[in-house]
C-alpha cells in the first residue's frame, strides 16, 4: 500500500530539514514538498536531503518546470491543472494529480496521469463536506490507475478502511505530521 506524506509549513521545518524527513520516511514510501509560497525558494534544497532516504519518490507540487530542475522525481498538480499532465509528462516526471470528482479522475487518467489522489474521504479542516468510503469504493473500480484516498487520514483504522474500499494507498498531511 501506497503511503504519501504531504508537507507543509507545519509539518516540515527546514532548520530541522532531515530530522523531519527522518521521520517522514519512517511512515511514508512517497513524499512531496508542498508551501505554495516559498515552493521556488526550497524546492532543490528538498529534494537533494529527501534523496538521501529510501522515499520511492520525491514530488514537488504544482510546478513542473521547478519539479524537473530541482531533480525531483515527479509533481504533484492540483485538479485546475490538468491541463499541464501532458507538459509534465513531456519532462519524464512522474504525476500526481488532486481530484475531487469521477469526472476529474477519468480526465487525469486519459491525459496520462500515473497516480491521483481522491478527496476529501473523511472530515477535514476547510474541506467542505467528505465523500465517504463508497464515494472512494465506486471512483476506484472505474479507473485503472492507481487512487490513493485523501483527506482525514489520521488512523491506521482509517488506512486499513480505504484499502478496503478499493484505495491503492493514502495521502495525508496530519498522520504523518507527528
Amino acid at each position: 500500500m501506497i503511503s504519501y506524506a504531504i508537507t507543509d509549513p507545519s509539518t516540515l521545518d527546514f532548520n530541522h530539514l532531515e530530522r523531519d524527513l527522518k521521520r517522514f520516511s519512517q511512515k511514508a514510501s512517497m513524499i512531496v514538498y508542498r508551501d505554495k509560497s516559498n515552493v521556488s525558494k526550497h524546492g532543490a534544497d528538498f529534494v537533494q536531503a529527501a534523496k538521501v532516504f529510501d522515499f520511492e519518490q520525491v514530488i514537488i507540487h504544482g510546478d513542473p518546470s521547478m519539479a524537473k530542475a530541482s531533480g525531483a522525481d515527479g509533481v504533484h498538480l492540483s485538479s485546475l491543472q490538468l491541463g499541464e499532465i501532458a507538459d509534465a509528462k513531456a519532462m519524464n516526471l512522474f504525476v500526481v494529480v488532486s481530484t475531487h470528482t469521477i469526472d476529474e479522475l477519468k480526465k487525469a487518467e486519459i491525459l496520462g496521469a500515473d497516480m491521483a489522489t481522491f478527496s476529501p474521504i473523511f472530515e477535514t479542516p476547510n474541506k467542505g463536506a467528505p465523500v465517504g468510503l463508497e464515494a472512494l469504493r465506486s471512483v476506484t473500480s472505474q479507473v485503472h490507475m492507481p487512487v490513493l484516498a485523501l483527506g482525514g487520514i489520521l488512523t491506521e483504522e482509517q488506512i486499513i478502511a480505504c484499502e478496503r474500499s478499493g484505495a491503492s494507498g493514502f495521502a495525508s498531511i496530519r498522520y504523518f505530521g507527528e
